[in-house]
């Protein structure tokens, strides 16, 4: 089996999928942050393809960066100056060729996220 990455964004406040929210993935090698693609979550608040597909897929550091602040502000949560929640950045490592699946639960005001199958 071949490893890959998934994730999708709940939006726990409105009960919902969070769709049109940006992510990015890094890759990490020491203090190196490689930019590695950019991607938007569909209606299901999930990528239309694996986030890091096989092809590209090795085992190491990675970082998502969800662009929660401009979700936010696009379905019309009231802005603050500065919001509390603008970019969340995950960190994580994938030690094996396996499904990796990082979800992320968000509000305005706090997120959990989970390793996921």
């Amino acid at each position: 089996m071949t490893g890959y990455l998934t994730t999708h964004v709940l939006d726990t406040a409105r009960g919902m999928p969070a769709a049109g929210l940006a992510i990015d993935l890094y890759r990490i090698d020491g203090e190196t942050r490689t930019h590695l693609c950019n991607v938007v979550t569909n209606e299901d608040g999930r990528t239309d393809a694996p986030i890091l597909p096989q092809a590209e897929f090795r085992p190491g550091t990675y970082e998502l960066v969800f662009h929660a602040g401009a979700y936010l502000d696009a379905v019309g949560v009231p802005p603050e100056s500065p919001r509390f929640l603008d970019l969340v950045p995950l960190r994580f490592g994938m030690s094996e060729a396996a499904h990796y699946h990082v979800p992320l639960l968000l509000s305005p005001f706090g997120y959990s996220t989970y390793r996921g199958s």
